[in-house]
C-alpha cells in the first residue's frame, strides 16, 4: 500500500525532476512551482490509493501532467489579463453617473454579473479585500482577479446603462 511512503522522502526525491517537468509544459517559474505542489497535494489527499509502491514516479507524473491540461482548459476558458491590457474596453463612467446610483440598485445588478465575476467585484468593492486576498481566497492568479475585476466592472456599467434611469445620464455625460 501506497499509504507506508514518507511524504517528505517523496518530495526530496521527485520534487526537482517534477519541477523541471513542469517548467517544461508551463515556460513559467510560478505556473511549474504551482503545478508541482499540486501534485504534491493531489499525493497527501490521494496517494494512499496507490497499491504498487514502484509506480510511485509514474504516478507522480502523470497528475501533474493531468494538473498541467486542467489549468491550460480553464486558462483557455478564462484567460486572465494584466488591467492595463482590458483598460480601453471599459466605459468611461463620469463621476457624477456614480453618485447617482443607488446602493440597492447596484447590488441587484451585481447579483445579476456572472459566476466568474461576481465574487471579485463583490470583494473587491464591497469588501474592500486586496487583489492578493482575493486570489487566494478564489484560488485564482492575481492577473485572474485584476481581469475579472476588470470585465465585471464593465458588465455592470453596460447593465446599468441600459437601465431607463441611469441611460440618459450616461449617454449625457459621454457625449458631453
Amino acid at each position: 500500500m501506497a499509504s507506508g511512503l514518507d511524504f517528505e522522502s517523496l518530495v526530496s526525491s521527485y520534487y526537482r525532476s517534477l519541477y523541471q517537468f513542469a517548467y517544461s509544459l508551463s515556460r513559467s517559474d510560478a505556473d511549474a512551482c504551482d503545478l508541482t505542489q499540486q501534485t504534491f497535494y493531489v499525493w497527501a489527499a490521494k496517494g494512499h490509493q496507490l497499491r504498487d509502491e514502484s509506480k510511485v514516479k509514474t504516478w507522480l507524473f502523470t497528475t501533474l501532467y493531468n494538473e498541467f491540461l486542467k489549468t491550460r482548459r480553464k486558462h483557455s476558458r478564462f484567460p486572465h489579463f494584466e488591467l492595463s491590457q482590458v483598460d480601453q474596453e471599459l466605459p468611461a463612467v463620469p463621476q457624477a453617473t456614480v453618485n447617482q446610483l443607488d446602493a440597492g440598485h447596484l447590488l441587484e445588478a451585481l447579483a445579476t454579473l456572472p459566476e466568474p465575476y461576481h465574487a471579485p467585484v463583490a470583494l473587491f468593492y464591497m469588501e474592500d479585500s486586496s487583489y492578493q486576498e482575493i486570489a487566494e481566497i478564489l484560488g485564482v492568479p492575481i492577473g485572474t482577479v485584476k481581469s475579472r475585476i476588470s470585465r465585471g466592472i464593465a458588465q455592470l456599467q453596460a447593465a446599468l446603462a441600459k437601465e431607463p434611469r441611469y441611460s440618459m445620464q450616461f449617454r449625457r455625460e459621454q457625449h458631453g
